[in-house]
């Protein structure tokens, strides 16, 4: 018996103990420090997408399966892609998945942000407008990003954010005219589904937000890498099909 229970005692620790393949055992997100240095390549995109709670699902993870599928292609300067939320906490999507964000825009050291791509969230059109800390992220964001991108709804993060002055915009189809209600000086579009005006692509979100996504890659990559990573998805690629508006 004492033979089992030394045993015993012995295979707790073991299991409890780090395994020589992960030395540092999982802590929760706000108690490590994250390693910025990780985007410090000029060599690559930093992508941030923005993740709050009630983020809806497919605009997030589209443009994210998208241009995480750069790092694959060679001979490109890929995207490195991380999430973005208020602290490193767990947020929960409209739809119910539990999201950790990689970084936190109140708690944390940000890289540069080349890319920002904002997600709808289910509060887009309310409470998050008054949410001055998520403003002043956007803007700040906005103020560095070579592009900033958004899906559906997250188009009124941006024009209450202020960026959106002078810009051709669109959004979710049945908020084109609540946009353009709440912001009643922007160029707000129908019938396409999605424009790209200067450093801005916005876009009808949903589904759809595939090919905005692989708009801005084939606009940075070419025709045939964007074919390739939509290829990879099973998407059939071509732009010319697609209703965009491209403001020169």
């Amino acid at each position: 018996m004492r033979f089992l229970s030394l045993l015993s005692v012995l295979l707790f620790i073991y299991a409890c103990s780090p395994s020589p393949a992960n030395p540092h055992p999982r802590q929760r997100p706000d108690d490590e420090t994250p390693d910025i240095t990780l985007y410090k390549d000029s060599n690559a995109y930093n992508v941030a997408l923005l993740v709050t709670d009630g983020v809806y699902n497919t605009e997030l993870t589209a443009p994210y399966d998208i241009f995480q599928h750069t790092i694959f292609r060679e001979g490109i300067r890929p995207m490195r892609t991380f999430l973005v939320g208020p602290s490193r906490e767990a947020v929960t999507t409209f739809e119910g998945m539990r999201i950790l964000p990689d970084l936190g825009y109140l708690t944390d050291s940000l890289p540069r942000i080349d890319i920002l791509v904002v997600p709808s969230a289910e509060h887009h059109l309310d409470t998050d407008l008054e949410n001055e800390e998520l403003l002043d992220f956007v803007r700040q964001a906005d103020a560095q990003a070579e592009y900033v991108t958004s899906h559906c709804d997250g188009a009124f993060l941006l024009a209450k954010a202020g960026v959106l002055e002078g810009v051709v915009s669109t959004t979710f189809p049945s908020d084109r005219q609540k946009m353009r209600d709440m912001f009643p000086d922007l160029d707000v579009r129908d019938d396409v589904l999605f424009v790209h005006d200067g450093k801005y692509i916005t876009s009808a979100g949903g589904a759809k937000s595939f090919e905005a996504a692989l708009y801005l890659a084939e606009h940075l990559y070419g025709d045939s890498i964007a074919r390739s990573l939509a290829g990879g998805l099973v998407i059939d690629w071509e732009l010319s099909k697609v209703p965009h508006l491209v403001v020169e």
